[in-house]
C-alpha cells in the first residue's frame, strides 16, 4: 500500500477498465484525471501494487461545501484479488487521510463540481458489501436516467421550429461563449448554488437562452464526464416556455456528433421532464453512504 503518485495513472487506469462497468470503464481516463489527488485540492489516495500493476485504488478528497466533510470518491478492487481484505483496507487508508486533513464524517457521495458518481451503483456489490463491513450506513439513493441518441430518437428531434417560436417572443438560444460563461456564473451561483457555477467552467459546451440581453436559461454537458449532461436551470419568470427541452435537446445532439450514444442525465430530479422531452428512462441507481471519522 503507497500513496497515489502521478506515476500511478497508467496503472490505476487500466485497473478501472478491467473492474469496471463497461460504462464507466470507457471513460476511466476520464475518471481518474478528474478524481486523482492534485495540490489545488485537499486530497489524499492511495494504491494497492501487485508487483508493477496496480490492483486496488481509493481517492479522497475535502468537500468543496464543508471542511469537515470527507468524500470517498473513487474505489476499486481488481475482480482476481477481492474478498482479500484489500478494500477494507484501501478504505481505511482513505480514512485516516481524511481524518489528517481535518474531517469529522466521510461521504461516499458526489463532491460537486469534482464527481464521477452521485453515490455507489447498486451493480457493485462488491463496493456495497465493503462499505457496509466497514461501518458506513445508507442515507439516501440517487439515479441517473439515459437518453437513447439514435437517429430518429425524440432526444434527438429537431429544435429548429422550438427555436423559432422563442425568437419571436424575444429569446434567442445560442452556444455560450467565454464571455457568456462568465456572466452566467453569479447568476447560476443566485438561483441554484456554487457548485453548478463552478461546473460549468469545464463543460464541453453551455447552450444558453437570452431575453432583452440577460440569461435566462442554460444547459450543459460533458462538465464531469463526457457522456453526462448537466447542469441545467431555467429561471423562475422563463419557465412555461419550453426552454428546457430546447436546451436539453441541443445538448444531447452535441454529444451525439461527438460519438456518444447513450447520454447519462446524472442525478436526476424532474424525471417527468426527461421522459417526456428526450424518452429518457431511469437506469442507474446508486446508494449514498456516510460514517463518522
Amino acid at each position: 500500500m503507497e500513496r497515489f503518485h502521478i506515476d500511478h495513472l497508467p496503472g490505476t487506469v487500466d485497473l478501472l477498465t478491467r473492474s469496471f462497468l463497461p460504462e464507466d470503464a470507457a471513460e476511466a481516463r476520464e475518471i481518474v484525471e478528474l478524481l486523482r489527488p492534485r495540490d489545488e485540492r485537499r486530497t489524499t489516495g492511495f494504491v494497492a501494487t501487485d508487483g508493477a500493476r496496480v490492483i486496488g485504488v481509493a481517492f479522497a478528497a475535502v468537500s468543496h461545501a464543508d471542511p469537515t466533510v470527507g468524500h470517498l470518491d473513487l474505489l476499486a478492487v481488481d475482480p482476481g484479488h477481492r474478498r482479500r481484505g484489500l478494500g477494507t483496507e484501501l478504505i481505511a487508508q482513505a480514512e485516516q487521510g481524511l481524518r489528517e486533513l481535518g474531517c469529522e464524517v466521510v461521504r461516499v457521495a458526489g463532491n460537486p463540481p469534482d464527481y464521477a458518481f452521485p453515490g455507489v451503483d447498486v451493480r457493485y456489490t462488491p463496493a456495497i458489501c465493503t462499505l457496509t463491513k466497514a461501518g458506513y450506513a445508507h442515507e439516501r439513493t440517487a439515479w441517473n436516467m439515459t437518453a437513447e441518441l439514435r437517429p430518429g430518437s425524440k432526444a434527438l428531434a429537431d429544435t429548429s421550429a422550438a427555436e423559432a417560436r422563442l425568437a419571436d417572443q424575444g429569446v434567442e438560444v445560442r452556444v455560450a461563449e467565454a464571455n457568456d460563461v462568465a456572466r452566467l456564473r453569479p447568476i447560476i451561483a443566485a438561483e441554484w448554488g456554487g457548485h453548478w457555477a463552478a461546473e460549468i467552467t469545464s463543460a464541453q459546451a453551455v447552450h444558453i437562452a437570452v431575453q432583452d440581453g440577460e440569461p435566462i436559461a442554460f444547459a450543459a454537458w460533458g462538465c464531469t464526464r463526457p457522456s453526462w449532461f448537466g447542469p441545467m436551470g431555467t429561471r423562475p419568470a422563463a419557465k412555461g416556455l419550453g426552454i428546457g427541452s430546447v436546451l436539453l435537446r441541443r445538448c444531447l445532439a452535441d454529444q451525439a456528433k461527438a460519438g456518444i450514444t447513450r447520454a447519462q442525465i446524472g442525478w436526476v430530479g424532474p424525471v417527468p421532464f426527461y421522459s417526456q422531452a428526450a424518452d429518457a428512462h431511469i437506469e442507474r441507481v446508486f446508494f449514498l453512504y456516510s460514517k463518522d471519522l
